[in-house]
């Protein structure tokens, strides 16, 4: 199974790239790799906000969708990802973040498989160098959002 972590330190509030990450339907825009998001359900509670959410992501002709389960723990500030459905035999990955002085340090890692086992091996293969565009996305599009003049 593919395993990765990734780790950045990026200048903008906590709390805003904790919601960028919960804005999941505007993946398409910014993250590489997804051409879809679609939110079924969206608890707010009073530690936690629960989301189920399908993402259509791939590469050339290889286009899947999955559904995940996604727990934010307002406590912890910290997101659980998990499939419910789709394309993985199995995908957890985990946000944390911690802010520090003037910008917040945002840790991802992800475990995951694919069903089909030629596709496992070819993401094998150029999974950290897609871990790192999609945290590059994310850390581009938090500076655009949030930075400040």
């Amino acid at each position: 199974m593919p395993k990765a972590s990734v780790k950045r330190l990026i200048e903008c509030k906590k709390n805003d790239l904790i919601n960028l990450v919960l804005d999941i339907e505007k993946y398409p825009e910014f993250v590489p790799f997804c051409y879809d998001a679609k939110i079924h359900k969206n608890e707010d509670e009073k530690d936690t906000q629960k989301i189920i959410a399908d993402l259509t992501i791939g590469k050339g002709l290889f286009k899947d969708t999955y559904k995940s389960d996604v727990i934010f723990n307002k406590k912890e500030d910290s997101i659980y990802v998990k499939n419910i459905e789709g394309p993985l035999n199995h995908l957890s990955n985990n946000w944390k973040f911690t802010e520090k002085e003037k910008a917040t340090e945002i840790t991802f890692d992800i475990d995951f498989e694919i069903k089909n086992k030629f596709l496992n091996s070819l993401m094998i293969v150029s999974f950290q160098y897609g871990l790192e565009k999609i945290a590059d996305a994310f850390q581009k599009r938090a500076e655009e959002l949030f930075k400040k003049p």
